[in-house]
């Protein structure tokens, strides 16, 4: 346990919706960012590693099942360097905000955390709420700019505004998050 929770949202995808051919250009930038703070997080004893994922409306589904999905589906090669190992941390979601309708904010309590790293896809969709939801929680918010992906470029970059200028989150580039 630690105060630090690094969470990867949304990443376990299969990539077969329709703003797929969107997100796949953004989602190939920021692979190698994201998995070198996943690599340092797991290093490290200070920070819990926390993969949040929606179940995609499958109400059926274990964890272990949307990762098999998303390392069978169309871009294993976005899975396989950010896939999880046995030693996570893992919460199934249901909507866009990693909180909603999901056990994550009791495990971020019983962890102790006070910091959340929040990174993976949609910056302008769960990224953004997720964020809101740590914020009026009193987390401290933190989000590496280079670790989250966006569907529409205007819509993240304006995410990423407000959730530094209406969230006092701390937006930085991902090696700088656990230095």
């Amino acid at each position: 346990m630690s105060d630090v929770a690094l969470l990867v949202v949304d990443m376990l995808n299969t990539y077969r919706h329709e703003d797929a051919d969107k997100l796949v250009p953004q989602v190939k930038e920021i692979i190698d960012p994201l998995s070198g703070l996943i690599s340092t997080a797991r290093e490290r004893d200070d920070v819990d590693l926390v993969y949040v994922n929606d179940n995609f409306g499958d109400f059926t589904a274990d964890f272990d099942d949307i990762v098999r999905a998303a390392l069978d589906g169309e871009r294993p090669d976005l899975v396989e360097p950010i896939a999880p190992d046995e030693d996570y941390f893992r919460v199934l979601k249901v909507r866009h905000s990693a909180f909603y309708s999901s056990s994550l904010d009791y495990l971020l309590g019983r962890l102790d955390a006070k910091r959340l790293i929040l990174t993976g896809q949609v910056t302008e969709q769960c990224i953004l709420y997720t964020a809101l939801d740590a914020y009026v929680r009193h987390f401290e918010v933190v989000v590496p700019s280079d670790a989250v992906a966006h569907i529409d470029p205007e819509l993240g970059d304006a995410a990423l505004t407000m959730m530094n200028t209406n969230m006092h989150a701390d937006v930085m580039p991902a090696a700088k998050c656990l230095s």
